[in-house]
Order: C-alpha cells, then sequence, then structure tokens
C-alpha cells in the first residue's frame, strides 16, 4: 500500500510542524525558478529572508521555510516565478502498481493531510493580495497612458509559443493547460521543472492538469470568511504536473481523482475558471508534494507591458544580471535588448549602477523605451512624493560598431539571436565572433565581464575560440528557454588588448 511515508531531508520535514497555541505562523514555501538557476535563487533567499533553501530533485523547484509575516518579501524575490505553501511533502513515496490502487491511495491522502496552518498561510496571502488590489485602483492610469500601453507589438517570446512540451490530453471532466506553474500563458511545463534533461524524460511526463468534479455543496464552518464576516462557499480546483515513466496512472486521472477527494473533504465548490484555492499535486518520481498555490500569474510578468517576439523573462534576467556580480558604479550593457527585459531588471535591482540598452532594430527600440515609461510610472505610482527616473538609456545602434569608447564597460549582459525567430543559425555564425569581438573591446581588459544566453550553442563554442585571446569562458549554466536547451556562459575579460574600432568621440 502507498502510505506515502516520508523520509524527511535535514531542515525540512515531510510536513510543517503545526503551530502551538500563541506560536508564531510559519509556513514551507515552494517557489518555481527558471531552471539552472535554483542556486542563484536559493541565494537570494538566503541573502533577504535569512532562510536555507533545499533544491528539489525536480529540477526548477527550491523549497525554503519563513514566517507567515514574511509572505511580503517572499512576493518581492527576483529569482522566482511561482509561488506555493506546501501542505506536506513525500521524499519517497511507494506508488501501488495497479492503477485503481494508486489512484486511491492518493483519495485517501487528502484525509491524512494537514490542511489547517497551510489554509491560514493562504488566507493571509489573499489579504496582502487584496490590499496590493485597492491601492491598483487608487492609481489607475490616465487614458492616454493605457493608449500608449496598448500600441506595443503583440506578446510573444521564445517562452511562451512552444508547444513541444509531451501532454497528456483528456476532454470531459478534465482540461489541459500546456503550462507549468500558476502562469497560465508560458507553455513550459514539463522542461521548466524537469530541467535540461534529455527528450526521452520530456515524453514521460505529464504537464499541467485541471480537474473539474461534478457536485456542488455548501462550505465547512470556518474553512473562509468573506470581508462581512459571512460564510463563503470556497471554490477551488487541483492542478497536477507528474514527470516520470514508473506511474501507472496520468495527470488527469490524478487530478481527477484527488480532486474529487479534495471536494468531498471540504465541501468545497469545483471551478475550473474562478476559483479562490488552487490546489497543487506535484508528482515528480517518487516524489509528492502537495501544495497550495500563493501566486495567479508568474512574477516574472512584473517589469514587460510590451513584448516582442522573443521577450526574455525577468526572473532569467535577474539570474544572469546576478551571475556577473554588479558592484556599484559599474557600467552594464546590453547590447541586443530586444524589449529592454535585462536592462529594466538590472536598473531597478541595480540602481546604483548605469545600465545602457541598445538594437539595431527600431522596433525593438521603441518596444523598450515604452516598457521603461512603464517602469517610471509604475515608480511614480508607488510613492509620488519621491519618484526619480531610472539609471537607464536605451540607444539604436550596430552591436558590431557600437558608439561606446574602448575599456569604458565593465559588464556585457544580453540575449544573443538563437537564430530561430530572429536571424537565422546561418547568419549566426557571422554575427558572434563579430559580437564577441565588439564586446570584448568596449569591455575593460581584466575585470570586464559578460553573461551571454544563447540556444546555438555549437555557433557559440566555434565564435569563442576564435576570440579565445580575448575571452575566457567561466562558468556555463544549462537553462530551458520555453522548451528549448540554451546555455548562459559567464565569460571574463583577459588583459589582451583587443583590436581598436574608429574613435566616436
Amino acid at each position: 500500500m502507498a502510505e506515502g511515508e516520508a523520509a524527511g531531508d535535514a531542515g525540512l520535514g515531510p510536513a510543517p510542524a503545526p503551530a502551538q497555541e500563541g506560536a508564531e505562523l510559519a509556513a514551507v514555501i515552494g517557489a518555481t525558478v527558471p531552471t539552472g538557476f535554483e542556486q542563484t535563487a536559493a541565494e537570494e533567499v538566503q541573502e533577504k529572508l535569512g532562510s536555507a533553501s533545499r533544491i528539489s530533485r525536480d529540477r526548477g523547484k527550491i523549497y525554503f521555510e519563513v514566517p507567515a509575516r514574511s509572505l511580503p518579501q517572499v512576493h518581492r524575490l527576483r529569482s522566482v516565478d511561482n509561488l506555493f505553501v506546501v501542505v506536506q511533502e513525500f521524499k519517497d513515496y511507494q506508488f501501488n502498481e495497479n492503477k485503481e490502487d494508486a489512484l486511491k491511495d492518493l483519495e485517501d491522502l487528502v484525509k491524512k493531510l494537514p490542511w489547517t496552518d497551510p489554509l491560514k498561510v493562504w488566507e493571509l496571502n489573499n489579504s496582502l493580495k487584496k490590499k496590493k488590489t485597492k491601492r491598483k485602483k487608487h492609481n489607475l492610469q490616465s487614458p492616454a497612458s493605457r493608449e500608449k500601453l496598448n500600441d506595443g507589438g503583440e506578446e510573444g517570446g521564445a517562452d511562451q509559443n512552444n508547444t513541444n512540451d509531451q501532454e497528456d490530453c483528456a476532454q470531459n471532466p478534465v482540461a489541459v493547460e500546456p503550462t507549468g506553474g500558476q502562469n497560465t500563458e508560458k507553455p513550459q511545463g514539463v522542461t521548466s521543472r524537469n530541467g535540461v534533461e534529455e527528450e526521452e524524460d520530456n515524453k514521460q511526463s505529464d504537464v499541467k492538469v485541471e480537474v473539474q468534479a461534478s457536485s456542488e455543496s455548501g462550505t465547512k464552518a470556518g474553512d473562509s470568511q468573506t470581508s462581512e464576516g459571512e460564510a463563503k462557499v470556497l471554490r477551488f480546483r487541483v492542478t497536477c504536473n507528474r514527470a516520470g515513466d514508473k506511474h501507472s496512472f496520468t495527470s488527469n486521472e490524478a487530478a481527477r481523482d484527488f480532486g474529487g477527494a479534495v471536494q468531498e473533504h471540504f465541501q468545497w465548490k469545483a471551478d475550473m475558471t474562478n476559483f479562490d484555492v488552487e490546489v497543487l499535486l506535484n508528482i515528480h518520481s517518487n516524489e509528492v508534494v502537495v501544495g497550495i498555490a500563493l501566486t495567479e500569474e508568474s512574477l516574472h510578468r512584473r517589469n514587460i507591458t510590451h513584448f516582442g517576439p522573443t521577450t526574455l523573462r525577468s526572473t532569467l534576467a535577474y539570474g544572469m544580471l546576478r551571475l556577473c556580480d554588479p558592484q556599484p558604479t559599474d557600467i552594464i550593457v546590453d547590447p541586443m535588448c530586444g524589449t529592454g527585459a535585462i536592462p529594466i531588471e538590472g536598473a531597478a535591482e541595480w540602481p546604483y549602477c548605469y545600465h545602457i540598452a541598445g538594437d539595431n532594430s527600431p522596433q525593438a527600440v521603441k518596444r523598450a523605451a515604452n516598457n521603461i515609461c512603464s517602469l517610471l510610472r509604475k515608480n511614480e505610482s508607488k510613492d509620488s512624493s519621491t519618484a526619480l527616473g531610472v539609471p537607464l538609456d536605451i540607444i539604436q545602434w550596430d552591436i558590431c560598431n557600437l558608439p561606446l569608447r574602448t575599456g569604458s564597460v565593465d559588464i556585457v549582459v544580453t540575449d544573443m539571436p538563437f537564430g530561430k525567430r530572429i536571424g537565422s543559425k546561418k547568419k549566426n555564425w557571422d554575427l558572434y565572433p563579430a559580437c564577441l569581438m565588439e564586446m570584448g573591446r568596449i569591455c575593460t581588459p581584466g575585470t570586464g565581464r559578460a553573461v551571454l544566453l544563447t540556444q546555438d550553442k555549437k555557433c557559440f563554442a566555434k565564435a569563442l575560440s576564435r576570440v579565445g585571446h580575448i575571452w575566457r569562458r567561466a562558468q556555463t549554466v544549462w537553462v530551458n528557454v520555453g522548451g528549448l536547451h540554451a546555455a548562459v556562459y559567464l565569460l571574463r575579460r583577459t588583459w589582451e588588448r583587443a583590436e581598436e574600432r574608429r574613435s566616436f568621440w
């Protein structure tokens, strides 16, 4: 029988200990992060919250414990996409080989789970969201600014429209969403959780599934209260993420049966779209985590209002910037900025550096400028009395002939063309070496560094070998961008003098 006995790791047990009478409410928080940057996220949590994190075997997730009063700071983390409070975690859950028995065990698990404290954390999180919504309503944009927001191209990005992830699909009563975490617009479901793994693994993975049970009923006393103090019937859905090839059931089946048991236990009303509570059932091989979602949409959507064809997620931009360890007064350049995700994230998190962004596409420069304007408006709405600008400029330029002095830049951070949506792999064979040479020219010899993201790894390796006298590879982080296996390279500038180009000064 699958009783799901957990062998708890040091620091984090299988289930959060219930709060004692008068004791402070604590929560084990699970966070989805850009694959490959789990350690970066753990370092940020330690730095800003003082909590140690554990990186999950299921890549793209970390877990950490915080007092419930720290939830506002948790939501301000820059490296996490989605957040959930852990109800219980099973490190070595033994699934029954018989499908019916395995599903019955999942149903029976619902009654044994310690729901009380996680639901208190969820309620506290809801009250924080309501306060934030009130502030937003108070700072409504003017009609002119709304018109500006609507003119900036369609939402896109290499991490948004990829549909290569393998899915289990069933029609009723289960609906399938092609996305991981709680963000309903980024189809990264399987790969964002499993990291950069072999495609065979992806074929055995199920993406997010939502279940709607058929019956409706009243709520248990005390489950939730409206603002007037009246009892409210909570609406819920169950989202299942499954990865592994040794399960006898699909995500659809697990979500359906687990969701039915949740409804029977709480007497909640099932609703796949207008739900109050999203219960998460994450299954990765023998690791099972039950949680309650704390975010409705991914936190990486914080900066960008005008999207381009390859808009980079803000969380990934943060990870890239953190990799190069910016210091106060550093000059940071993104020579192929696109919609400006990297420099905007940099200006928000490292305001004591000076950020310069540029692109050869006038449309990209326009989108980036609009995104900067949106950031300025957001800063003004927070505190109009102390509204300041951001240390960021945007320029249209030629990446191979930058209008910057030789050796004047400390850091270059950019998302290079993959050769899929923009440019081509054939063009990259000429573009990459020329870019690396020009980046080497503007970077300070000996101390300059570059962090470059690309999926065209073969072309990049060849280009780097041609400029090995000015760039040394210090670190490679393997990441997943919308189902594409990509790499982030940290390069360090040698003391070798780069080839001089014509002076602009």
